[in-house]
């Protein structure tokens, strides 16, 4: 009897046994399921583009890495005669000491440093970089993908694009591609190689932002590329490249509140610099066009203004007297519609044409003057240097906030005006005024509505009659250069 009650629990025992062991299975196997159904796979197309781009970046990288270098540049910069600065020219502080100012000793001098990037175009060791990279500096040293360093001399630069050539004494470096930056379209991708805060061969990606940017600020000659592949300090002079390899830029320029990365970086296209770099090789200097004119945007308010149809077209500021445009007619308030038969619409495209035109060849224009059409062919001539100086004035007179004072004969041989300039010079303007946002201290202002005046006489006269006007037209000089105004 025992014996068949303990079978009997024994059996019992089992059975429980096996239903909670099948329970606890199909639990199991339910989360599998579950867990199994939750798990999502990447396509097998995706995951083979995606490795293959992967491979092709990782590919340009480490082609393009070797010719990039890090330039490190030294520069002697004087400062204070003494530990007290300014403080010193004051006469109180002075009667303390001997008036004799080699008694204080020596201009202390102070080495300052700077980081940027640079590209081997030729592999005897010519370098492309920007001109505010190696500006003024007393040493510049190169370092290369293999840690050797060497000293770098200037071979030339150009301010008005910054760029600049510089050459090592090495051979057999490696080299890069040159791409065709006219090619570049928005939305393509693009790598920049520098050295950023000092951390060489680093690279980043992104795509081309935009194309032909100008107005930045940063040269003359403005035609950018933009990106949002990470241009920090130190990147400037570095190879920005497609996804061949090929360079199609030189980073030069970032746009930060911050000082530092925030998704807009600048860089030159390389079609500018093959130009300016085989110059400055063959030459040391950058040889452009010159027609002998001031351009400028022409606006909506400029358009009524001068009864012009539209706002398509450059309007001339200024001729330069015996330039090539005045020679062949064309004068002043002239609006450029045409060059070569292309329409002008920017003073960006009407600049770089020119600038790139060979001196001696003939340019064919087609200007607007008193709402006809002229045709002229211009030979174009060669851009002068040019130095422009600057200086301060004394009030005399009031009109709308602004204080003027006739442009004497030593004024103008202090801020080296050219003797055509004649008008009255801006000393001093009350912010608030109308004209506070659009004239600066020392603008001299030639015309008022298109007549001309030669001093403060006639500045009053013409500005009496004109005070109750909404709008007035003024052609100033202002560094270096003609320009048309209006003041509201």
């Amino acid at each position: 009897m025992r014996v068949r009650q303990k079978a009997i629990t024994i059996g019992f025992s089992l059975i429980i046994a096996g239903f909670i062991i099948g329970l606890v299975v199909s639990s199991s196997l339910d989360l599998q399921n579950k867990s199994s159904a939750q798990v999502r796979e990447v396509s097998k197309e995706s995951k083979d583009f995606l490795n293959q781009f992967t491979k092709a970046l990782t590919e340009v990288s480490e082609t393009v890495k070797p010719v990039v270098v890090n330039i490190s540049t030294e520069r002697s910069d004087s400062g204070e005669r003494n530990p007290f600065g300014h403080f010193f020219n004051d006469p109180f502080f002075r009667k303390f000491f001997d008036d004799n100012e080699d008694s204080i000793g020596p201009m202390r001098k102070h080495k300052s440093t700077s980081l940027g990037s640079g590209v081997i175009i030729k592999s005897d060791g010519y370098i492309i970089t920007n001109n505010h990279v190696v500006k003024d500096a007393d040493k510049i040293n190169v370092l290369t993908v293999d840690n050797k360093t060497y000293t770098g001399k200037v071979i030339g630069s150009d301010p008005k694009t910054d760029i600049a050539v510089i050459k090592i004494a090495a051979n057999n470096l490696p080299t890069i591609n040159i791409g065709d930056s006219d090619k570049l379209r928005v939305g393509e991708v693009v790598i920049a190689i520098g050295s950023p805060y000092g951390l060489n061969q680093t690279v980043t990606m992104g795509i081309v932002s935009a194309i032909g940017r100008s107005n930045v600020g940063i040269s003359d000659y403005e035609d950018f590329i933009q990106t949002d592949a990470a241009i920090n300090p130190g990147n400037s002079g570095g190879a920005l490249v497609n996804t061949k390899g090929e360079l199609v830029g030189i980073n030069t320029a970032i746009f930060s509140t911050s000082g530092g990365y925030q998704g807009i970086g600048f860089a030159i296209p390389v079609n500018i610099v093959k130009r300016v770099v085989d110059s400055l090789i063959k030459t040391g200097k950058v040889v452009r066009g010159w027609l002998g004119i001031s351009i400028q945007d022409l606006t909506p308010d400029l358009a009524k203004q001068f009864g012009i149809d539209g706002t398509t077209g450059v309007l001339i500021a200024d001729i330069v007297e015996g330039g090539p445009a005045e020679k062949v007619g064309i004068k002043q308030g002239d609006l450029i519609v045409e060059l070569n038969n292309k329409p002008m619409t920017s003073t960006k495209d009407l600049r770089n044409m020119i600038a790139n035109t060979p001196p001696g060849n003939a340019v064919e224009l087609v200007i607007v003057r008193d709402g006809k059409k002229k045709k002229f062919s211009v030979k174009v001539g060669e851009l002068p240097d040019k130095i422009v100086a600057s200086a301060d004035g004394q009030s005399t007179n009031n009109l709308m906030g602004v204080s003027v004072q006739t442009l004497t004969p030593i004024i103008k041989e202090r801020m080296d005006i050219p003797s055509k300039v004649k008008g009255v010079i801006v000393v001093d303007i009350d912010p608030e005024s109308p004209a506070g946002s659009v004239l600066k201290q020392n603008d001299i202002i030639c015309e008022v509505n298109k007549t001309r005046i030669s001093d403060i006489e006639e500045f009053k006269k013409i500005a009496t009659k004109l005070q109750q006007k909404n709008r007035i037209l003024l052609l100033i000089y202002r560094g270096g250069a003609f320009l048309y105004v209006i003041i509201e």
